[in-house]
């Protein structure tokens, strides 16, 4: 199983965190949106084999995550 995290700095971004809570899609279980608002960071953690949809967030943020990561679970 592989866990991945997902982040974007929103200080720069095209969009704040109030307007990326209108437009969040529905994660499926195991995935959660994670935000920072003091820090002006948004992302993503997803535990799971596939990888959500993110729907229109990636374009309203309007750059790359500035960490991507994938780890392996250790059971």
């Amino acid at each position: 199983m592989i866990a991945r995290v997902l982040i974007w700095n929103l200080f720069d971004s095209k969009t704040t965190l109030d307007e990326l809570r209108e437009h969040l899609p529905v994660l499926p279980e195991g995935a959660y949106w994670i935000s920072n608002g003091a820090a002006d960071r948004f992302g993503l953690v997803s535990v799971g084999e596939s990888f959500p949809d993110l729907g229109a967030v990636p374009e309203l943020i309007g750059s790359e995550p500035v960490a991507a990561e994938e780890f392996d679970i250790v059971e």
